[in-house]
């Protein structure tokens, strides 16, 4: 018999994994969002949808929290605690704090309530077609009874290690895919400062070794006008750079790169960038109106 799966944050990414799940043969509870849109087709696809947390958490045997960051998911698991029973799973697939995490699973192990993350990588577009990466942190045990549901979303599943581990490591991914676009970002300006057009800068790095997977999406906005090339906000990169920020202060190491790049992302919400629809690829234009050139 199967696990009885909950899902909380059904989201830009959360709605693809969760329809992953249901139509691939899980019973499936979610709760309600202030878009009810995706209740609804998670709903029509054959998913329950359940009045509060605690009723989640009753109607669940493994419960996936796929939220903005760690105040969230803490709000949450305290929300779920009334319903939660000895040998429930809680996996948190969020962009996290790794010492919240830690504490997360600490408070809950005395109830016998388990606690792993599976952070991800990849866009929606990965969440619908069930190919992200899933980086994940739990017990050898824990590992065990969740990995064949979350490949029901994910095309590959690395267990890091122990919990949080998962975190650590998607705060590192995260390091260089938003370092990447900052660093682009400001070549662009300073190559728009000495005449040299976006356009023109591309045709030199397209198809070159400088060339990769996430160049060519996140040039998707600067060369072909595309605002969704890449649907992840100004606001949740400027937070997974603090937290790798935190993490990195208390390792510690020094933060010269980290703390660079993490300024990119605070000109970006300073100057406005702070909306649902202010995504990475857009970081070029708060660059550029930073030294003064027009977008």
């Amino acid at each position: 018999m199967k696990e009885r799966i909950g899902f909380v944050g059904i989201g830009l990414m959360g709605q693809g994994m969760a329809t992953n799940i249901v139509t691939k043969g899980w019973p499936l509870t979610v709760i309600g969002h202030r878009n009810r849109k995706p209740v609804a087709e998670l709903v029509a696809a054959g998913a329950t949808e359940a009045p509060d947390l605690a009723d989640l958490a009753r109607a669940s045997d493994i419960i996936f929290l796929c939220l903005t960051g760690s105040p969230e998911v803490a709000s949450v698991v305290e929300g779920l605690k009334p319903g939660l029973a000895a040998g429930t799973v809680i996996v948190d697939c969020s962009t996290a704090d790794p010492t919240v995490t830690e504490r997360l699973a600490a408070d809950l192990a005395p109830f016998g309530v388990h606690f792993a993350d599976a952070p991800l990588g990849r866009t929606p577009k990965e969440a619908w077609a069930g190919t992200l990466d899933a980086m994940v942190g739990a017990t050898p045990e824990t590992f065990a009874r969740i990995e064949p549901v979350i490949r029901a979303w994910a095309g590959k599943v690395v267990h890091i290690g122990g919990v949080a581990d998962g975190h650590r490591m998607k705060l590192l991914n995260n390091f260089l895919s938003l370092g990447y676009a900052a660093l682009y970002s400001e070549a662009l300006a300073l190559g728009r400062k000495v005449g040299i057009t976006p356009q023109t800068f591309d045709s030199v790095i397209r198809g070159g070794r400088m060339d990769c997977g996430f160049y060519q999406t996140f040039m998707g906005y600067t060369i072909e006008g595309n605002r969704e090339a890449h649907k992840f906000t100004l606001s949740n990169a400027f937070k997974d750079m603090r937290y790798l920020e935190s993490m990195a202060n208390a390792a510690p190491i020094a933060t010269s790169l980290t703390s660079a790049v993490k300024n990119s992302y605070a000109i970006a919400v300073s100057n406005g960038g702070t909306g649902p629809e202010d995504y990475v690829p857009h970081l070029p234009d708060f660059i550029a109106k930073a030294n003064g050139i027009d977008s």
